[in-house]
């Protein structure tokens, strides 16, 4: 139960908040309501004094339910037998993508919020995730399915979902509303009432929920604290940014989204205070940050801009966009963190890079991805245009050449791309496919008919666990060497995403940085080289004096020592060096 103090104090904070978002008459009503439901959650989570939310030690694992499957068991207990062989020492939290009934978009179409895929498993099932791993779960909040039952009042007239959703007049300018896609903004349904129009942002399946009703505001609070009674500890709002919307405006990121980010902090902090909230935003570099607030909206944003700047890089050979973005605009403020990636259930994001990559260098990239088998998403521009969107494509093959042409060093490249992404400040998280290096899936956008399909595989575990036992295969060769680094990574209190980070110049071929402990007692200079040509780091012009005694590889384990001025790094080569003590 939350104390008199702590309550009070919460109350206050969410007083203003939903001052700057509703009338006044709206908010004492909501207030109440919403104190209610914080006074009486009780966290099944243990909660001590929080000191830090995170550790060197931690990774996240992303992987829909389905990812991985075992004959006789449902997906869920394969995926959990899965993790439990593999990765009981490597990974720390898993992201279960969307596993509630849905009606489309793999699951981001929900029907219903405290239910799970009866096709996928049970609560029981993930439970069984959630006693040795932390639990991330997808709060999908700016939409349901078609399906829910919140919608189907909306058709039938009926409490309390018939003011739910958003209907706008037939004279409002919607030309400035910002799109992630092609299909219609508004789709045209037939309700009780007659005819019908409902605001769809991604599709005509996914309608927008209405949040100028401060009704659905407190529906979604709901959802949070009972995602919190089932032990989920990162809770990731999904499609964040589109929430509020206003006639005349680009109706992305308002305000009274980012203060509706901020109360739902404060509900955390209030109530459980382990927890980390993670908004997904994927936009322009400084939009997404915007997301940080002052320290109290989210504790984590996704680091967008990296995927697609670290694939140009690999895929050109110079580290030149790649290393002026992570030293000029890298840095998170006091409490909160990245989650760095290179690949997840969706392509990787174009918008994240407007502004970073001159148009040629993107036209360049998006030519090769779809050399090597990619297809490109639009969206729908206010003038009837379109622009590329995302790429979408298995990041394994994204690298199996570079502007030249399919070569012999995508193993190589795809182990940098993935070592140097687990290297940054911040916390890693690794897409289930590309932990096992899978091809693209052709098959299944045949199927589907959906160009994400193509990196959204589901294993065999009996095919996997050939593949994992043939030590030529690209899933073995790729599997353990990335768990090996990860175990290394672990150990290492340099890596601590608090820890500060210092990203250097080494010319256009090599990309380089220093990883220091919060405390100070460790630090890591880790370089990398981009290109499938030998380059050569001199010591001294690089460092600048920082380098001095005797260094060991982490990865390597070899020895370098500041009185050689020349550090040799083979093509794709990874150093992560670490002083030793005399």
């Amino acid at each position: 139960m939350v104390g008199a103090d702590v309550l009070e104090r919460f109350q206050l904070q969410a007083s203003e908040r939903l001052g700057r978002i509703y009338r006044v008459d709206q908010v004492k009503t909501l207030l109440d309501q919403v104190v209610i439901e914080v006074q009486n959650f009780s966290s099944p989570i243990e909660e001590e004094p929080v000191n830090r939310l995170w550790s060197e030690r931690d990774l996240i694992l992303i992987s829909y339910g389905d990812s991985i499957c075992v004959e006789g068991q449902m997906p869920i207990q394969g995926l959990c037998s899965f993790l439990e062989h593999y990765l009981p020492d490597v990974i720390s939290i898993v992201h279960l993508l969307p596993f509630f009934p849905y009606s489309s978009d793999d699951g981001f179409a929900v029907i219903d919020y405290q239910q799970v895929n009866p096709k996928l498993g049970d609560w029981s099932q993930i439970a069984a995730i959630n006693r040795n791993f932390d639990l991330m779960v997808d709060l999908v909040i700016n939409h349901v399915s078609s399906q829910h039952r919140w919608f189907q009042e909306f058709l039938h007239d009926e409490e309390p979902g018939k003011n739910y959703f958003i209907s706008p007049p037939d004279d409002v300018d919607l030309t400035h509303v910002v799109r992630p896609r092609q299909s219609p903004l508004l789709t045209r349904v037939e309700t009780d009432r007659g005819a019908d129009k409902v605001w769809t942002t991604f599709s005509a399946d996914q309608v927008d929920t209405n949040f100028s009703n401060p009704d659905v505001l407190l529906e979604y609070i709901k959802v949070l604290l009972f995602y919190l009674s089932q032990g989920a500890r990162f809770i990731r709002l999904d499609a964040v940014a589109f929430l509020w919307k206003e006639w005349g405006t680009s109706c992305l990121n308002l305000p009274q989204t980012h203060e509706i980010v901020k109360l739902l902090r404060d509900i955390l902090t209030t109530v459980a205070p382990k927890t980390v909230l993670l908004t997904e935003t994927n936009l322009p570099h400084h939009q997404n940050l915007s997301y940080f607030g002052d320290s109290d909206e989210a504790h984590m944003v996704y680091q967008f801009s990296l995927a697609p700047l670290l694939l140009h890089g690999l895929y050109r050979g110079t580290s030149v966009y790649l290393c002026e973005w992570a030293r000029t605009r890298c840095n998170a403020p006091p409490g909160c963190t990245f989650l760095n990636f290179t690949a997840s259930h969706d392509g990787i994001g174009l918008r994240p890079i407007e502004g970073l990559l001159p148009q040629g260098e993107i036209d360049l990239l998006l030519h090769g991805m779809e050399k090597f088998g990619g297809m490109i998403s639009y969206k729908g521009n206010g003038d009837g245009s379109k622009s590329p969107y995302e790429i979408n494509i298995g990041y394994f093959d994204a690298l199996k050449g570079t502007w030249l042409g399919d070569d012999c060093w995508q193993l190589a490249r795809f182990l940098l791309a993935q070592t140097l992404m687990i290297g940054l400040r911040g916390i890693p998280a690794l897409y289930i496919h590309s932990l096992l290096a899978t091809p693209n899936y052709h098959e299944g956008v045949e199927k589907t008919g959906r160009p994400r399909t193509i990196n959204r595989r589901c294993w065999q575990q009996k095919d996997l666990d050939l593949l994992l036992g043939d030590e030529e295969s690209n899933q073995a060769k790729i599997f353990y060497e990335l768990r090996r680094r990860l175990q290394i990574r672990r150990e290492q209190p340099a890596f601590h995403p608090d820890g500060r980070q210092e990203v250097l110049y080494l010319g256009e071929y090599l990309f380089g940085f220093w990883r220091f402990s919060p405390d100070g007692k460790q630090k890591i200079f880790a370089v990398h080289n981009l290109t499938e040509q030998p380059r050569n780091l001199y010591v001294d012009g690089a460092l600048d004096g920082q380098f001095s005694g005797r260094w060991i590889g982490l990865l390597t384990g070899e020895v370098v020592t500041s009185e050689r001025a020349v550090i040799n790094l083979p093509p794709y080569h990874v150093l992560w060096l670490a002083q030793q003590e005399e």
